[in-house]
């Protein structure tokens, strides 16, 4: 169940965020946050892959404190401004998961 609240705030939290941009390009907004869910790739570099119980921040390399800072530092770049909201997002949200482990 925890699972699944997860995967539905990833997407449901950048739709929420999208609300900010333009009406005409909500939708694209939107893709791109949802597009930054690749940063999860990062979680076959560790062993197990999957393991409910493991906080993902600060273990896989793009959830590293010094990733994020870098996600940060994309915002006034008005072309990757969008992207770095969602990749900041997902790091809040599976930031948030590591408090309720």
């Amino acid at each position: 169940m925890a699972r699944l609240i997860d995967f539905v705030l990833h997407l449901s939290v950048p739709a929420l965020a999208a609300f900010w941009a333009p009406p005409s390009r909500r939708v694209r907004v939107w893709w791109l946050m949802v597009a930054t869910l690749a940063v999860d790739l990062d979680h076959l570099l560790a062993t197990p892959v999957y393991d409910p119980a493991r906080c993902s921040i600060g273990v896989h390399p793009l959830h590293h404190p010094l990733a994020i800072l870098a996600y940060a530092a994309l915002l006034p770049i008005p072309v990757l401004r969008w992207p770095a909201v969602g990749l900041l997002l997902h790091m809040g949200i599976d930031g948030l998961g590591c408090l309720l482990i």
